[in-house]
């Protein structure tokens, strides 16, 4: 008779799963992908080498995981961030306030997710959230432009540049190898930047950082 887990062993596996996710997540928050080899999860997660394997194929597997529960959340805080009250315009800065204030205040990780070299596996992750991004700044773009406060544009062009723009301005001042960066400096910057690019407005001089 084939073996058949009760609802105890897998509850059992789930948090030994669970263990494993959040250890290569503290890891990689901490040194990023090269400061989790296996044997170091498996010791953070108090799990046997082998037990890593048992939840996840490979190494590159974990990783991607961990890649789609962190940028999950980053997603989800830009989505809250633009979701508010407002014009297009204010909705954007708050967007983009959320997104680089989160980053800049999570350095290590942050680069681990935008710009460290990373396996295909991850890349293919890292690839479908600047979609998830992406979309987010599209939908207050074109709310912009249904409502006259924006100019007419493509505004899944407009936010895919947008984002790409956020992300190579973030890979100097996240770098590991860089001196911490005025983080006021940086945000203010590329509020002005991504409202400069879509209106001729400027950033209110009162936003205030949105809360983690």
């Amino acid at each position: 008779m084939p073996y058949r887990p009760t609802a105890r062993t897998e509850a059992r596996r789930e948090l030994a799963r669970e263990a494993v996710v959040a250890a290569a997540h503290a890891l990689i928050a901490d040194g990023g992908y090269r400061a989790a080899p296996v044997s170091a999860v498996a010791a953070r997660a108090g799990v046997a080498t082998g037990s890593v394997y048992r939840h996840f194929g490979s190494k590159a597997e974990l990783f991607a995981e961990v890649f789609r529960r962190a940028s999950g959340r980053e997603v989800e805080a830009m989505r809250a961030a633009a979701a508010g009250a407002g014009p297009a315009p204010d909705r954007l800065a708050r967007a983009v306030d959320a997104f680089a204030r989160r980053a800049l205040r999570g350095r290590r990780l942050a680069w681990a997710l935008l710009a460290e070299p990373v396996d295909p596996a991850v890349e293919a992750e890292r690839l479908a959230f600047r979609r998830a991004y992406r979309d987010v700044l599209a939908a207050v773009l074109a709310d912009g432009v249904a409502a006259g406060e924006l100019p007419e544009q493509d505004a899944g062009l407009a936010a895919a540049a947008l984002v790409g723009a956020i992300g190579e301005a973030l890979v100097g001042p996240l770098s590991p190898a860089g001196p911490a960066a005025d983080a006021e400096a940086v945000v203010a910057a590329l509020k002005t930047f991504c409202l400069r690019s879509v209106t001729d407005q400027e950033p209110l001089r009162d936003h205030r950082p949105v809360a983690a």
